[in-house]
């Protein structure tokens, strides 16, 4: 049986193979614990020089500098592993601990390299995390956001957590231009409309449509159209405030899939009063036949809850969602993407360019936007 804690002197023995060079899984294999145990201990406990470039060779084994051919003329951060520093930090973190934690300092570290994976480097929302770890995580998900304000898990915050702060207004310099009240187009497209439609149509298929805007001055956006069925949610690039952006997205649409099952998958359009979406007729319409597809309605104005889909899906795009693929407690906890797939098959999905995507590999983090 693997031990469960390191020694000072297990400490001591892992510097002085440190510093002979010796192997991960050896070390591990010497002292009997994991090789994850021993990795944990000297990344976690190992000791800089704070200079202000970091090396790359020093994020994997063995993290730290001993046997570096450059390091004398090195000017990047350089680590070293302490025995002594080492067992110091584990004391202090064992007496600290005690004093309001009911978990193990292994455990403890052992999950604040998980959970910053997961939250820091790919920002994966944490019921989706809690979901893959529920018989594994000793504690419940309410625990966890009280260990996070207390500081226990230090590679992360509050401000990583969603809904953990708020965004700050924008401030407009210029008026946006809007869709009327009076606007002739609007005939025949109002919410009274749309809840007649409904009324007379109660299974047919909704889809919501708006625009996500970052940075007011900012010249493109993301165009989003959300499935209310399956909850998936695609994303398009558009310049702002262009209707012609909005009817070359549905042109392209109508060209990948099809007259016949653009009519079924997008049988009612819901979106707002946004210029952008001020010709409901190349949505609607058959360019060529005239023949009308589908029907396409507007909220009333301020009202954003009639669409209250994709306004909390705008949410995941806030920490940038991958082809929404995570997992839902509203759907059971499968994916958008799984609900998607089974309702139209994965011919459909290709043409709209949609790919599955692993639960433990979501990632949501910024570093998305490199790609």
């Amino acid at each position: 049986m693997k031990k469960e804690r390191l020694t000072i002197e297990d400490r001591l023995l892992i510097e002085e193979l440190l510093k002979l060079d010796y192997k991960l899984k050896d070390i591990a294999n010497v002292i009997d614990v994991h090789s994850s145990t021993i990795s944990r201990e000297i990344k976690n406990r190992r000791i800089s020089d704070q200079r202000s470039e970091i090396c790359e060779k020093t994020n994997r084994y063995p993290f730290i500098c001993y046997k570096c051919p450059k390091k004398v003329h090195c000017n990047k951060n350089r680590y070293y592993y302490n025995y002594k520093v080492a067992q110091k930090d584990y004391d202090n973190k064992l007496k600290y601990s005690r004093i309001g934690i009911d978990m193990s300092i292994d455990e403890v570290e052992y999950w604040n390299d998980y959970f910053k994976d997961k939250i820091k480097d790919k920002n994966q929302p944490i019921l989706h995390i809690f979901k893959n770890i529920e018989n594994e995580f000793p504690k419940s998900i309410q625990s966890f956001y009280k260990y996070v304000h207390k500081g226990y898990f230090p590679s992360i915050n509050d401000e990583m957590l969603a809904r953990s702060f708020s965004y700050k207004p924008r401030n407009k310099t210029e008026k946006i231009k809007t869709i009327t009240k009076d606007n002739i187009i609007k005939k025949g497209r109002r919410m009274s409309d749309y809840e007649e439609y409904i009324k007379n149509n109660p299974n047919c298929n909704i889809v919501e449509m708006d625009t996500v805007i970052g940075q007011f001055e900012d010249k493109k956006c993301l165009m989003t159209l959300y499935f209310r069925k399956s909850k998936l949610m695609l994303v398009f690039l558009i310049k702002k405030y262009k209707p012609s952006e909005v009817s070359k997205v549905f042109k392209n649409i109508k060209k990948n899939i099809g007259n016949e099952l653009y009519k079924t998958m997008f049988e009612v359009i819901l979106t707002d009063n946004g210029w952008e979406f001020s010709k409901p007729e190349d949505i609607e319409f058959d360019s060529e036949t005239g023949e009308k597809l589908i029907g396409l309605f507007y909220t009333e104005p301020y009202s954003s809850w009639q669409k209250g889909g994709i306004e909390r899906n705008h949410e995941f795009i806030r920490y940038i969602i991958p082809k929404g693929n995570v997992q839902r407690k509203s759907l059971d906890y499968q994916t958008p993407y799984q609900n998607f797939l089974k309702e139209y098959g994965e011919d459909i999905s290709n043409k709209l360019h949609l790919q599955y995507i692993p639960k433990d590999e979501i990632n949501l983090s910024y570093k998305l936007l490199n790609k």
